[in-house]
């Protein structure tokens, strides 16, 4: 993708951030594919090529020069949008999500109130107020109408949430707008060992008819002046 169009996305994404209120829902709209995923969480293994321990300085890292990992079979518009989730492992943990996003599957509902709790979730008020945890959507809420769903939400930070991980849902959303064109999208989740809360995801993304849009990025899963027990959800104040 060449600078100009790359500028114009992170544009138009930073103008959509908190652009969630006209996002609806229609998840009739979405085909969902019966198939079976293989297990797909990443662990601190050696091979991931992952960042594991966030620098204290960037919450976002680029991976793969910012291109992700899609077969040609991936792109494929055969089926038309669909979506599909993991199932929970053995600590009730979400896995890798994946979709074929376009207009058709955006939502034309209101979004309703989130009730699902994810594991790690040990919620915790902010001094301004808010709160340190948000229920995260691995395919957001605007992209497919996918809402109080056990495999598609996981403990997020209110930061790592909102702008970090909106901002790049907001970029997909924009592109499709702009172009009608489709997007082709994965995130996975990031737990170490046995711990309950994700040290960040990775977010991959990319135009199934053309080459002008994609990305490839890991968030890590932190709040500024807080430290987080990965293993249990606690946090304390630093």
């Amino acid at each position: 993708m060449n600078n100009l169009k790359k500028i114009v996305f992170i544009f138009l994404a930073t103008v959509s951030v908190g652009a969630l209120s006209g996002c609806d829902n229609l998840e009739n709209s979405v085909i969902s594919i019966q198939k079976t995923l293989t297990d797909e969480r990443i662990s601190n293994d050696s091979d991931t090529n992952l960042p594991t321990e966030f620098d204290g300085k960037y919450q976002e890292v680029v991976l793969n020069d910012n291109q992700p990992v899609f077969t040609k079979e991936d792109l494929s518009l055969q089926n038309g949008v669909w979506q599909t989730f993991s199932d929970l492992d053995n600590l009730n943990r979400v896995g890798v999500a994946n979709a074929l996003i376009g207009k058709e599957s955006f939502p034309t509902e209101e979004r309703e109130p989130l009730t699902v709790k994810p594991t790690g979730w040990k919620q915790k008020k902010l001094p301004d107020g808010q709160w340190l945890y948000n229920r995260s959507h691995l395919v957001g809420f605007q992209l497919t109408g996918e809402n109080d769903n056990m495999k598609n939400l996981m403990t997020g930070t209110r930061q790592f949430n909102t702008p970090h991980m909106l901002n790049y849902e907001n970029q997909i959303m924009d592109y499709i707008r702009l172009t009608g064109n489709h997007v082709r999208y994965r995130v996975t989740p990031h737990f170490i060992g046995d711990e309950l809360v994700a040290r960040g995801v990775q977010m991959e993304a990319a135009s199934a008819e053309t080459d002008d849009f994609a990305y490839n990025v890991y968030i890590f899963n932190v709040q500024d002046g807080y430290s987080i027990d990965y293993k249990t959800g606690k946090v304390t104040k630093v």
